[in-house]
């Protein structure tokens, strides 16, 4: 019996069917490493993907809100050079006489006196030159207040820098009061009015005086 048995085995081990047992077996546990291994790195890869994708969404957030003001920024632009324009034509006088004769139609419908009436020019500013008005006006208070009134809510754009009580007597009030209107900077140069005065100069304007 005992010289059987290493001949059975010997057939075995040179038997066809054994090899093929051995070869499946060893594919079989190459496999599984593999499919082991290959789902350990599509977690990895899909963890990380995971994590990218929320940077990424992370990131186009950011973006949006950073970009949100910018939206339609071209219409905006083109209505505000609309509306630019618009309040030129309607609010900005074409030149020093509108001026002079506007605010001198606006006293006599008032009911007050304008003496002193001087003009002045200062620099160019955001396509404007600012026109400078210092008078004295003379009249009753409730003159004096549709004055103010009507220069506020005229339709030339009239801006009241200043009104000092320069006198009082009887039912007379007397101000000195300091308005700016604009005009554009060629109207200003066609004008001839002479420069406004830095803060602080004594030295009036002799041009563009009325009412003296």
């Amino acid at each position: 019996m005992s010289s059987e048995r290493p001949s059975l085995w010997r057939e075995r081990l040179t038997s066809p069917l054994t090899w093929h047992y051995v070869g499946f077996a060893v594919l079989l546990a190459v496999t599984i490493t593999l499919a082991v291994r290959l789902g350990l790195d599509w977690a990895a890869i899909d963890s990380h993907s995971s994590d990218v994708l929320k940077e990424k969404q992370t990131e186009l957030r950011v973006i949006d809100l950073q970009t949100a003001p910018l939206r339609g920024l071209d219409k905006r632009v083109d209505r505000s050079r609309e509306a630019m324009k618009a309040f030129f034509e309607k609010r900005i006088p074409p030149n020093y006489s509108s001026i002079s004769n506007r605010v001198s139609d606006l006293a006599v419908a008032s009911g007050v006196r304008l003496t002193r009436m001087q003009y002045t020019q200062g620099a160019e500013s955001s396509g404007l030159t600012e026109i400078s008005m210092d008078a004295g006006i003379t009249g009753d208070y409730p003159a004096i207040m549709r004055f103010i009134n009507s220069l506020e809510r005229d339709p030339i754009f009239f801006v009241i820098r200043a009104m000092n009580l320069t006198g009082q007597q009887g039912g007379l009030v007397s101000l000195r009061m300091r308005v700016s209107t604009w005009l554009r900077p060629a109207d200003a140069a066609a004008s001839g009015l002479p420069a406004t005065p830095a803060a602080g100069d004594a030295t009036a304007p002799v041009a563009g005086t009325e009412g003296e």
